[in-house]
């Protein structure tokens, strides 16, 4: 196996966390640059040629030629093609790297965008609007349904029996975590809880929710309901300067 060089470009969000949480858990060494939203720094030019949408989080792997990967689902499929030889998080049979797979997407493709949107209409919206509000986040909830019927016999997401901890769970643990974030109660969903709470125990998991400031905006929250939200200003200035590009 190539011996790895993993730069991970992040910011301590969900899709952040999950990237530095799955490269503690495969125990390989790896470099931090910490990319500030605040400063808009993964609009500039250099961080674009890793990911040309301008988002976190991306990966490059100087150690194969300074290969670049952006989008959270694709640097975990290839981080694990790479890196997890003995299929610790992920599967060699294919049904299972399957079952993995279709997990993988649905997080990517459902809880992550619909999730993310509550976020923005209970946080960041400069005026409520009680059918954006109310639509995200319902619609979160019943993806949190979905999950919580999965969980119902089993301990993971994907593969026979009772499933193994892979990446499907590492991908959604991070966004289910931030389920208060959205002003999600989790009493309706106890099972999802359950594995939430186990899954956060984990010693690469702790260790990997406090890269790259060494803070964790979720263990604030549980302190202080009213903490200070770091991502206000500039989810509000990429709005207006996307109302402005468009003539709104």
């Amino acid at each position: 196996m190539t011996t790895p060089n993993i730069e991970l470009l992040t910011a301590a969000t969900p899709n952040g966390q999950k990237i530095s949480i799955f490269l503690e858990e495969l125990g390989i060494p790896y470099k931090t640059t910490a990319i500030d939203l605040s400063k808009d720094e993964q609009k500039s030019a250099s961080f674009l040629k890793v990911n040309p949408n301008g988002r976190i989080p991306a990966i490059v792997d100087h150690s194969r030629d300074s290969y670049p990967v952006f989008e959270s689902g694709a640097i975990f499929l290839y981080l694990a093609e790479h890196y997890d030889k003995d299929f610790k998080f992920s599967f060699q049979d294919s049904d299972e790297r399957m079952d993995m797979i279709q997990w993988l997407f649905f997080q990517n493709a459902g809880v992550g965008p619909m999730q993310g949107q509550a976020n923005h209409f209970v946080r960041y919206a400069p005026e409520k609007i009680d059918y954006g509000t109310k639509r995200y986040k319902n619609e979160t909830k019943r993806l949190y349904s979905v999950l919580e019927a999965r969980l119902q016999d089993r301990d993971y997401l994907a593969g026979k029996g009772r499933g193994k901890y892979s990446i499907a769970d590492i991908t959604t643990f991070t966004w289910v975590r931030w389920a208060p974030w959205a002003g999600i109660e989790m009493t309706k969903f106890p099972k999802l809880k359950k594995w939430c709470e186990e899954i956060e125990e984990r010693d690469a998991v702790k260790r990997g929710l406090l890269v790259p400031s060494g803070e964790d905006q979720i263990e604030k929250l549980r302190r202080n309901p009213d903490v200070q939200d770091p991502f206000k200003a500039w989810v509000r200035k990429g709005q207006k300067e996307i109302a402005d590009t468009h003539g709104n």
